[in-house]
């Protein structure tokens, strides 16, 4: 099986955090984005992956193609860069990566992180995973027939129609037939709002015969400002904290309180501070005199005399508070 992870976005809703790194490769609990992605794929599906295909745009340079074929490497499947020179949307995107769409392929969009078990029935000729939503007109849905097949892909419902969104997860069995018709879309001009959809593409392989089915993740969890970055954050810390170490044997602790769960990367140091809950410190992080909770730092950063909540530092910041003189009186309220 081939995976194929579409990326080519930076990520304008995060910035200023994404103005030099790509938005799947911000780090989540210790690990970028994209590789969590990856690897809880690998873990869940239990399928042989020969290759993961990287989607990314012209902008990202060599060092950002670099860790993301070390990604593939490390997960014991071959990396490969394709490039998406303009944003023409998601069956666009998929379609840059033509020469890996053969045989069983699993698509999945680098914006979101799941808890979920990918149970891949190779029978089937697609999946589609969804999650149950309060609001559907938010989302694309997918409307079920009595056999539990997909019927239809409904963009944006205003009425009821189903609740189950798609969430930019998906399997083929066959990633040749996928492949003619995104082209058959780019060659007929199908757009909608100047994009190709994927959607559109699924539409008439339902209308040709291809039956679709759809599994449902446990949880979706989105990264795409910083509010929810640092919730999906505070999960993953949660959902990790019995499967991955997150305190590194290089960091060096000095009369602190750390309330876990918290990721705390090697060679940060922390003296005279209380860390956490769900706080994320990447690798060669200072923090002296601080309370910090609720937040991501990222490395080679410094934070002194500082109260940081709901927070998101890039790396190689330097956030010092100035000390405070006070002289309240009786009675007196300080905000």
């Amino acid at each position: 099986m081939k995976i194929i992870i579409p990326m080519a976005g930076m990520g304008k809703r995060l910035r200023p955090h994404t103005l030099t790194t790509a938005k799947p490769l911000l780090p989540i609990a210790g690990k970028p984005i994209v590789q969590r992605l990856v690897e809880d794929i690998l873990a869940t599906c239990n399928e042989n992956v020969e290759e993961i295909a990287f989607v990314i745009g012209p902008s990202f340079g060599k060092e950002v193609e670099d860790r993301l074929c070390k990604v593939a490497e490390t997960l014991g499947a071959k990396g490969k860069i394709y490039y998406q020179e303009e944003a023409l949307g998601t069956a666009h995107a998929i379609l840059c990566a033509g020469d890996s769409l053969s045989g069983n392929v699993f698509i999945a969009f680098a914006d979101t992180l799941f808890s979920a078990t990918f149970s891949i029935d190779k029978n089937k000729e697609a999946i589609v995973w969804t999650q149950k939503v309060d609001d559907p007109r938010a989302y694309g849905v997918v409307k079920l027939n009595a056999d539990s097949e997909i019927e239809a892909f409904v963009e944006k419902p205003e009425h009821f129609v189903s609740d189950l969104a798609i969430i930019g997860v998906y399997y083929f069995k066959d990633g040749d037939g996928l492949k003619k018709e995104l082209q058959r879309l780019i060659d007929e001009k199908i757009m909608l709002k100047g994009e190709y959809q994927i959607t559109d593409a699924m539409e008439h392989m339902l209308q040709i015969g291809v039956k679709f089915y759809t599994d449902q993740v446990r949880e979706w969890l989105d990264c795409g400002n910083k509010n929810s970055a640092l919730y999906t954050n505070q999960r993953i810390l949660e959902i990790k904290k019995e499967t991955e170490k997150l305190v590194s044997s290089s960091a060096i602790i000095e009369q602190s309180v750390i309330i876990p769960p918290c990721y705390i990367g090697d060679n940060v140091i922390i003296r005279n501070s209380v860390i956490g809950p769900h706080v994320s410190l990447e690798s060669g992080v200072l923090v002296e005199d601080a309370r910090i909770k609720n937040s991501i730092i990222q490395s080679d950063s410094v934070v002194k005399n500082a109260l940081v909540d709901t927070s998101m530092f890039g790396k190689n910041v330097t956030y010092i508070d100035k000390a405070k003189e006070l002289s309240l009186g009786d009675f007196s309220t300080q905000l």
